[in-house]
């Protein structure tokens, strides 16, 4: 039987931790209903090797080309074939997988307008979420994000830059296309741009765990670099939504899809 769900994992040089979240997923019973798929950006350790031996899907990058080109090649691939949900988690242990039938149920969940999520962000900051530790550098990363967004859009979101995101078809569909993804540091200029095109976005608590193994992407300057870029994409991303008037309001016309999602086919 055809599985509805994909989840997709990128990773780049993640051997210490990509098998016990494999096993996680398989032990949790997530592959009961989903299908993984690592999206491997060209590690240089034994990322590869390991996650061959844990007979997973697996999509790896000859050339490093970024944490959002891996991520929307994952998109391009559940298009084609053809799944409705895309639940996206990070390799490094931090995504607890207890949070993925939440995720899935809350997109399979209408809210009062009567609309059922595009996006559902797990959130390591509401009530009802795990305790998790958060620098400063990122503690004031996620303050500036939080009131551009709420500044720009008039929603709170907060947990702008979490990785842990669920997603519909046609949100991950958008996605997937050239122009609409960052394919460098996909994270809160993603989030404000999807709110921008009505797409809805929703998030619900969610259970992290710290880093225990492995480098992070954001060590040294490039916490700087990343919030520097981000503010830059996030300028961007309202000039062409809100000055440009590109896509705009193309997230309300999801209505079609939800009314008939259970006989949704597309080509691309």
């Amino acid at each position: 039987m055809k599985k509805e769900v994909l989840i997709i994992i990128p990773a780049y040089n993640e051997e210490q931790t990509i098998a016990t979240v494999l096993r996680d997923l398989n032990e949790g019973h997530i592959t009961d209903f989903a299908d993984i798929l690592v999206m491997n950006d060209a590690s240089k350790d034994n990322t590869n090797y390991i996650v061959k031996k844990e007979n997973c899907k697996l999509v790896t990058h000859v050339f490093n080309l970024g944490y959002g080109a891996a991520v929307q090649l994952g998109y391009k691939y559940a298009v084609r074939r053809g799944y409705r949900y895309v639940i996206q988690m990070d390799a490094d242990g931090q995504h607890d997988v207890t949070n993925i039938p939440r995720i899935l149920e809350a997109l399979k969940t209408k809210d009062e307008d009567g609309r059922y999520p595009d996006i559902v962000v797990g959130s390591r900051y509401l009530d009802g979420s795990g305790f998790y530790h958060t620098s400063g550098i990122k503690k004031l990363a996620i303050f500036m994000f939080r009131r551009i967004i709420k500044r720009v859009t008039g929603q709170r979101i907060t947990d702008p830059t979490s990785g842990l995101q669920g997603f519909s078809f046609p949100a991950f569909l958008y996605y997937s296309k050239y122009g609409n993804f960052d394919d460098r540091y996909p994270d809160a200029n993603m989030i404000m741009q999807m709110i921008l095109l009505k797409f809805k976005v929703k998030e619900i608590p969610a259970d992290m765990h710290e880093r225990e193994y492995g480098k992070s992407m954001h060590n040294g300057l490039m916490p700087f670099v990343y919030m520097c870029w981000l503010f830059l994409s996030m300028l961007g991303i309202y000039v062409r939504i809100k000055v440009l008037k590109i896509d705009e309001g193309i997230g309300e016309k999801n209505v079609v899809w939800e009314t008939k999602r259970e006989n949704y086919t597309t080509e691309i």
